[in-house]
């Protein structure tokens, strides 16, 4: 059976600005049906690396904020602290950030909470009885939610090939101790030969695993935590993992998390992604990447696994953007993931998620 995956282009005219799109395309998909009166409406987001600009407009957030507030209910925008060190790595910092990246109460209408605590160790165990894990643990805010929206930015990413629902709700509900257990399999390998010893893994990685000897870099491996920063970090490729042993492992790692943090949402949960300013990498990173294809527009589903084979349909479907990262995959029907990561077969987060009962690949897409 389809699931419905709602679609509206950046279109518009002096008779609807896109915010009155954006509404009409929510309700089409039925986001209201999913909370009630007084329900506390956690509206899950990625404020955005300090440097990055790829994220998700503010204002767009303050539209979803109203359409929930006329309802009755309550929102609040919410993220769990990141593993790796940067602007996102506890509360405070965490939230002076998404104030910086213009997220703040004055612009979105509603209050930031970060889900898992001052230092990511507010968490709630689930069990899930998956392949990969008994139980799971989520930023315990998010676990507390009458109704979860993901409000995702789809975009590339170095482990997954792109970032949408799935990732935002499986990734990034996660506390600092389900992050890692979801990256405990990406152990990253140096190739000397590549290697220049130029220092930038050494500078960015924030468990000091890897420094520089002999001129070349080297990995105290029981330091790893595999958040494979480090990977994209090197401008000559010689950090790499076992792509086809780590990469697999990783998604379906990421999917069962994704089924732990719906467990008990059934109904009450919804599904955003924006397809926009498209960055071949993670917004994470304090920099983004030109986009890879133009903007596109937004989708709204209440199933995680069609909303996610729609929006990578729809920019595979593009001619790719000269000037961008990308070397191949340049013409409308290529795989614009694969051409940035060849590695990476995207396409197994999906079927797995399918297999478990999180969505269906097949959809019918309605444009509004």
């Amino acid at each position: 059976m389809q699931s419905m995956v709602y679609f509206t282009d950046l279109r518009t005219s002096p008779k609807e600005n896109l915010f009155g799109k954006l509404g009409r395309l929510l309700d089409a998909a039925g986001f209201s049906k999913t909370f009630s009166k007084r329900d506390m409406v956690a509206l899950k987001l990625h404020f955005g690396e300090l440097g990055n600009t790829a994220y998700i407009r503010p204002v767009f957030l303050r539209k979803i904020v109203k359409c929930v507030r006329e309802k009755g209910a309550n929102p609040f925008l919410t993220d769990a602290n990141t593993l790796y060190a940067g602007t996102r790595s506890d509360a405070p910092a965490h939230l002076k950030t998404a104030i910086r990246n213009g997220f703040d109460y004055a612009v979105v209408d509603a209050p930031l909470i970060i889900a898992d605590g001052l230092r990511g160790k507010t968490e709630a165990a689930i069990q899930i009885d998956g392949k990969r894990f008994k139980e799971v643990y989520i930023g315990k805010e998010i676990v507390e939610a009458d109704t979860l929206v993901s409000v995702a930015h789809f975009k590339g990413h170095e482990l997954s090939g792109f970032g949408g629902a799935i990732k935002n709700l499986g990734m990034g509900c996660a506390s600092r101790k389900g992050k890692l257990a979801q990256h405990s399999t990406v152990a990253p390998k140096i190739t000397k030969k590549k290697c220049i010893g130029c220092g930038d893994c050494t500078e960015h990685c924030s468990q000091n695993a890897l420094s520089i000897v002999d001129e070349k870099a080297q990995m105290d491996k029981k330091k790893c935590i595999g958040c494979g920063e480090c990977i994209l970090i090197c401008p000559n490729s010689a950090i790499e993992i076992k792509w086809d042993q780590a990469v697999p492992v990783f998604m379906e790692n990421m999917v069962e998390y994704t089924m732990g943090v719906l467990k008990g949402k059934k109904g009450k949960s919804f599904c955003i992604n924006f397809i926009t300013s498209v960055s071949p990498a993670c917004d994470c990173y304090g920099h983004n990447d030109a986009p890879i294809v133009r903007d596109i527009g937004i989708v709204a589903s209440t199933d995680p696994v069609a909303i996610d084979q729609a929006s990578a349909d729809l920019v595979n479907a593009e001619p790719g953007l000269p000037g961008s990262c990308l070397q191949s995959g340049l013409n409308p029907g290529d795989d614009k993931f694969r051409a940035v990561y060849p590695h990476v077969d995207w396409t197994l987060q999906l079927a797995y998620a399918e297999q478990l009962g999180l969505g269906t690949r097949s959809y019918k897409l309605e444009k509004i």
